[in-house]
C-alpha cells in the first residue's frame, strides 16, 4: 500500500514485521529511523508508537524524504519528522531515543553505529537490515566493541507466489539479514 519509486528503497512488509517486533516499542517510544527510504519502517513504527510517541525519519536523499513525507500524509500519520542530511551530520543534535532503526548507511554503518549508540536510552534497541555481508560485518564488529547485550542475528528469506501459465510459482528474494541488541 505504499507509494513507490524506482530508486528510493522500500523494507518489505515481512521484514519490516521482523524489524518492528525486535525493536520492542510501545506506544510514547521515540524512535530514529537512519537512512529511511520510503517511510514504511518510519510509518510503521509510527503508528506503534502513537499517540505519544514520535519517529524521526533521516535519509541523504530528498527524493526519499519526499517519499516518506507523501507515505506519511497517505496513512495519516502526524508524529513524524523527517529531516534530510546525512546522519553523520545530525545524530549529534538528535534526542535520546528507545530504539533506532539503521537501513541505508551508505557504507558508514561502523561509524553510525557508533554514533547513534550515544542517543540510545539505557535498554534501548537498535535494529540494523543488512543485505551486504559487509554491513552484516561492520555491524557485528560495532556492536561487539559497544557491548550491547541480547544480541540477535536473523537472516530472514522470502519467496513470494507468482502466477504462470502452468500454475503458481515462488520467487525467491534476496536474503536479508537483521541484526538486534540492546544498550545496557
Amino acid at each position: 500500500m505504499f507509494e513507490r519509486e524506482e530508486n528510493v528503497p522500500i523494507t518489505k512488509e515481512e521484514v519490516r514485521v521482523i524489524m518492528l517486533s525486535k525493536a520492542r516499542l510501545n506506544s510514547n517510544s521515540t524512535v530514529i529511523d537512519v537512512g529511511c527510504g520510503s517511510g514504511s519502517i518510519t510509518v510503521e513504527a509510527a503508528r506503534q508508537v502513537a499517540p505519544d510517541g514520535k519517529v524521526y525519519a533521516i535519509d541523504q536523499d530528498e527524493n526519499a524524504i519526499k517519499l516518506t513525507e507523501k507515505n506519511a500524509i497517505k496513512f495519516n500519520i502526524s508524529n513524524i519528522q523527517t529531516i534530510h542530511s546525512k546522519a553523520q551530520e545530525v545524530i549529534g543534535k538528535m534526542p535520546n531515543v528507545d530504539a533506532i532503526f539503521v537501513g541505508g548507511t551508505g557504507g558508514d554503518t561502523y561509524k553510525i553505529i557508533n554514533l547513534v549508540y550515544n542517543k540510545l536510552k539505557s535498554k534501548g534497541r537498535i535494529v540494523i537490515s543488512a543485505i551486504l555481508i559487509e554491513t552484516m560485518y561492520h555491524s557485528l564488529k560495532a556492536i561487539n566493541e559497544l557491548q550491547l547485550m541480547n544480541v540477535d542475528v536473523t537472516q530472514i528469506t522470502i519467496a513470494k507466489s507468482r502466477k504462470v501459465s502452468a500454475g503458481t510459482m515462488m520467487l525467491a528474494r534476496n536474503p536479508v539479514i537483521i541484526i538486534s541488541a540492546e544498550k545496557p
